[in-house]
């Protein structure tokens, strides 16, 4: 089976649904606390499926239009395997460093290939709490990466919009062939 065949089994919407190509709704909070706790809690149980069947040692995360849901919410995993996970409610990137680097990146939506993505090394972000409450985080190198492909997400961007001019996704087999297998960033 396919990579992106096991993931549409494991209920991700694919590339080419039109809710991954639309911006996400934001929440009214905290008067909407219980759609943003709802569709949290989807969230996470969509990321304990796949997790189930696929190991993810740089992290993930997922996006609420990647289980159909057009609103502004997803879930980072980071790496560190005891550290907890982030939930981002209406994100907005408020700062990004000029310093990037380029990696690999893999989509739950199109598991198949993977992409050399530049990205910032850090961002700042601005989120909402469940209590209607802004909250300011800085992200860097890894965490950033991952963050910064979720909100993409939520924008009704997939990574391939960011890559290089001319630079187009590899297979899933070639990029085992370039020997940078543990740099990926295999979220989305």
């Amino acid at each position: 089976m396919r990579p992106s065949e096991q993931m549409r089994g494991l209920g991700v919407v694919q590339n080419g649904a039109s809710v991954l190509a639309e911006p996400a709704r934001a929440f009214d909070l905290p008067a909407g606390r219980e759609a943003a706790e709802q569709v949290i809690k989807q969230l996470f149980s969509a990321m304990e499926r796949i997790g189930q069947v696929h190991p993810f040692a740089k992290g993930m995360g997922i996006a609420a239009p990647q289980i159909a849901i057009g609103r502004a919410a997803a879930v980072v995993q980071p790496p560190d395997a005891g550290a907890p996970a982030i939930v981002l409610l209406n994100p907005r990137i408020t700062d990004r460093s000029s310093d990037e680097d380029e990696q690999y990146e893999g989509c739950l939506s199109f598991f198949d290939v993977r992409g050399l993505v530049p990205r910032p090394l850090r961002i700042t972000v601005k989120t909402t709490t469940l209590e209607g409450q802004l909250l300011t985080t800085t992200y860097e190198r890894g965490l950033a990466r991952l963050v910064h492909h979720e909100i993409d997400h939520l924008d009704g961007l997939l990574y391939s919009a960011r890559m290089r001019t001319g630079v187009a996704p590899i297979s899933v087999e070639e990029y085992r062939q370039t020997g940078r297998g543990g740099h990926t960033t295999s979220s989305c």
